[in-house]
C-alpha cells in the first residue's frame, strides 16, 4: 500500500515567536478567554522581508496563528482533556498540543502592528513558541455557529451552571503564597483556584493528584498547591515547590523555571515552619 509518508519529509522554518507571560503550560488557559484583556505579542524573525507580507494584516480583527508545540516530544492517539470527567478521547477530536505533528492554531485578537511586532489579545501559548504561519480570520468562511459541538456540548452545558466548589485558604497557606506575591512576583492562584472551583477531583491533565484520606495535590507549573477537599469547600492547606534539592542544584538547574524563587521559599519556609 503506498503511502506518502515513505517518500516525504516535511520541514519547517518559524517565521517568529510568541512573547508573552506564560512561561509554562499551567499559566497558559486551554483556549483563549473569549473577550479577555490580556496583551501578547508575536515577534517575527527579521531579514525575511516580512514587513511585506505583514501589508494589510491590519485590516482585519482576528488572525489565525499557525504554531509549534516545541515543548512536547511524543505524541497520543488518545488523550484526556483538561476539561471534563476524566476521560480519554482521540486525539484528533480534541485541542490536545500532543499530536503526531505539533501544530496547533490558535484565533487571537489583532490590536495593532508596528514593524515586525504584532500585538494580540488572549492566546493559549508559552512564551517562546515558535510561529510557522499567520492568515486572517474570516467570519463568512471560518465561523459556523450552528454546527456541533461533539462530545463538548455536554462539557459546555456543565460549565454554565455556576461552579459547586468553594475555596477556602489557611493561615499557612495565605502567608506561603503572601510571601511568593511580595517577594517573586509569583501569583499562580487565579488558574489554580478556577480549576479547582469547578471540579477539584483527581485528574491526571489537570494535574491534581489524590495524596491520600482527603488530601490532596494540584501541580501549578512550577509550583504546588496541597489542599483537602471537604464535601463542596476545597481548603488549601500549603503552597510547595515543584522541583527537589537535588533537581534545583543539579547540572540542569538553570532550565528550570523560578528556581532561583524556589530554592529562597525552601530556605524561608524552613526557618519559619519547621516542626
Amino acid at each position: 500500500m503506498y503511502s506518502c509518508m515513505d517518500h516525504l519529509s516535511v520541514k519547517f522554518d518559524p517565521i517568529g515567536f510568541v512573547r508573552t507571560g506564560h512561561r509554562n503550560k499551567f499559566s497558559a488557559p486551554s483556549q483563549p478567554e473569549a473577550g479577555g484583556k490580556e496583551t501578547n505579542y508575536i515577534e517575527l524573525v527579521a531579514g525575511n522581508r516580512f514587513e511585506l507580507a505583514l501589508q494589510d494584516l491590519d485590516s482585519f480583527d482576528r488572525i489565525w496563528i499557525v504554531s509549534w508545540f516545541h515543548q512536547n516530544t511524543r505524541w497520543r492517539p488518545r488523550v484526556m482533556p483538561p476539561r471534563g470527567p476524566a476521560k480519554r478521547r482521540g486525539v484528533f477530536s480534541t485541542r490536545s498540543p500532543h499530536r503526531p505533528n505539533s501544530i496547533g492554531l490558535t484565533s487571537v485578537p489583532l490590536l495593532s502592528i508596528k514593524g515586525l511586532i504584532l500585538e494580540v489579545g488572549p492566546l493559549d501559548l508559552v512564551d517562546g513558541t515558535p510561529i510557522l504561519d499567520i492568515k486572517p480570520y474570516l467570519r463568512t468562511v471560518d465561523s459556523y455557529p450552528d454546527s456541533s459541538l461533539g462530545w463538548l456540548e455536554e462539557i459546555r452545558r456543565a460549565e454554565e451552571v455556576p461552579p459547586e466548589f468553594q475555596i477556602e485558604i489557611a493561615p499557612q497557606a495565605e502567608r506561603e503564597l503572601d510571601w511568593l506575591r511580595q517577594n517573586w512576583g509569583i501569583d499562580f492562584t487565579e488558574r489554580a483556584f478556577d480549576i479547582l472551583r469547578r471540579d477539584p477531583r483527581p485528574h491526571r491533565t489537570r494535574r491534581i493528584l489524590h495524596m491520600g484520606e482527603n488530601s490532596h495535590r494540584i501541580a501549578c507549573g512550577a509550583w504546588r498547591m496541597f489542599f483537602e477537599l471537604r464535601g463542596t469547600l476545597v481548603r488549601i492547606e500549603s503552597v510547595g515547590k515543584g522541583y527537589s534539592d537535588e533537581a534545583l542544584a543539579g547540572p540542569d538547574a538553570a532550565k528550570i523555571i523560578d528556581r532561583e524563587a524556589q530554592v529562597s521559599f525552601a530556605a524561608w519556609k524552613g526557618s519559619n515552619f519547621a516542626g
